[in-house]
């Protein structure tokens, strides 16, 4: 690995944002199509999120897929056929350092580097400041494009819950260990698949669990018909059934919860992110986990819950989510609103910028790193006829822009801070594929 980059213009380089999943698969579509890049990396090796040594890796000990292998590996380098249907993250990782050797893209990364600004420049071009996250002095150096792929795991939404607690709160991004469980009384706040993983746990560990829900969620068994669930959706997805049919089918297979004390479902299926856990009705079933509503306020050593039901957790887990943050890029170069939702087409391109995307800002009812892959191999593909055609590159850019939004976005999803880019992965990959057809005829 180089100590530093070249200082100066870069020409018609690509600079990339973070070595994690959707970084490495950038750089490689990149290199696929003759650019030189240059991958920035604040940490000290690859995997993003998976690589639970990073500061910022939301990865505990006990984390999984919850997206079954043949539906998360990247297409063109599949993971050992001898792995579980869902790989321990420990596996996920040495899958994306042995993809970066592969592929030989380690020699593109400069580690311990971190992007602190980027501003557009002439002729589409951008000027991008980075800094050791050592300290020292910064130094910016001109791009032809910038591909941000720095994740959106990272940053923790935590709730503000009026009032004073005595006991520990700490945030999911923050838990590592079941033996921090050992023998407390906890309260796991949060429906997601964060949640009840770690509710899960706590059950296994904890004298007693509680688990608050603002909202009921359909929960889908790890498992259908003796395959792991997301398959059965995927085959259910490219035999083009009709959404009703797919809901209908999907509320017979689900067990329903609600009678554990559980709310009931404000939404349809298919209309939030799947959680998808077989132990929570395990657990639900032996009383080891009782289901609280949201939570109003905390009161000393209790938290009270809109109810009006109180618990004494001597620990309060907030799953709560991230925050997607490009803290490096102004709000107004991805369309940014108030709640720091970017507007990208397909999620991944700057509608205003057309050398600026994002790679891996999505949530699929699938593994994410197949899509990742396709994005940035449009991506690429994008830059390159920009360079090579400009009037077509144009041509199929008008075009891209009348594409209706409902041809690659969910149709319905919750009102939520987590959904906005939920996509049904197939659709998505469609989408994806007319516009690779578009740039390749």
């Amino acid at each position: 690995m180089h100590d530093s980059p070249d200082p100066g213009d870069r020409r018609d380089a690509v600079c990339v944002v973070g070595a994690g999943a959707s970084g490495l698969t950038a750089i490689k579509s990149l290199r696929e199509q003759g650019f030189a890049v240059d991958c920035y990396e604040r940490e000290t090796g690859v995997g993003g999120a998976w690589n639970w040594r990073h500061d910022r890796s939301p990865v505990y000990a006990s984390t999984h897929l919850i997206s079954s292998r043949p539906l998360t590996e990247f297409p063109d380098f599949p993971m050992p056929d001898t792995w579980p249907d869902y790989p321990h993250h420990s596996q996920v990782l040495a899958y994306l350092e042995r993809y970066a050797k592969h592929f030989d893209l380690g020699r593109h990364i400069w580690f311990g580097m971190e992007v602190v600004s980027a501003v557009p420049a002439d002729d589409g071009r951008w000027d991008v400041t980075i800094q050791s996250t050592g300290g020292g002095s910064s130094r910016t150096q001109r791009y032809a494009a910038i591909v941000v792929a720095n994740g959106h795991n990272w940053s923790p939404m935590k709730p503000e819950i009026p009032g004073d607690f005595r006991g520990e709160v700490m945030h999911a991004g923050a838990y590592k260990d079941p033996a921090r469980l050992r023998g407390r009384k906890v309260l796991v706040i949060g429906g997601g698949n964060t949640g009840c993983d770690i509710a899960v746990e706590a059950a296994q560990q904890a004298t007693e669990v509680w688990h608050s829900t603002r909202r009921g969620y359909w929960y889908a068994p790890k498992y259908l018909l003796g395959r792991p669930a997301d398959q059965v959706n995927d085959r259910l997805l490219r035999w083009r059934l009709p959404l009703r049919l797919r809901q209908w089918l999907y509320r017979r297979v689900t067990p329903d919860l609600t009678r554990f004390g559980l709310p009931r479902p404000d939404h349809r299926p298919y209309e939030s992110h799947p959680i998808v856990n077989s132990l929570l009705p395990y657990y639900l079933g032996h009383g080891r986990i009782r289901p609280r509503p949201d939570v109003a306020r905390f009161d000393g050593s209790a938290v009270e819950f809109t109810d009006g039901s109180r618990a004494e957790p001597d620990l309060v887990i907030t799953a709560t989510g991230y925050r997607p943050r490009f803290d490096f890029l102004t709000p107004e170069l991805l369309d940014t609103d108030e709640h720091g939702r970017p507007d990208l087409h397909l999620h991944a391109f700057a509608r205003k910028h057309p050398t600026l995307a994002v790679i891996g800002l999505l949530q699929p009812d699938s593994g994410v790193l197949p899509l990742a892959h396709w994005q940035s191999v449009a991506v690429a593909r994008w830059l390159r006829l920009r360079m090579t055609d400009p009037a077509r590159a144009a041509a199929v850019q008008q075009k891209e822009s009348t594409r209706p939004l409902t041809t690659w976005s969910r149709r319905r999803v919750v009102p939520s801070s987590r959904h906005w880019f939920e996509v049904d992965h197939v659709d998505y990959l469609r989408a994806l594929e007319s516009l690779l057809k578009q740039m390749e005829s």
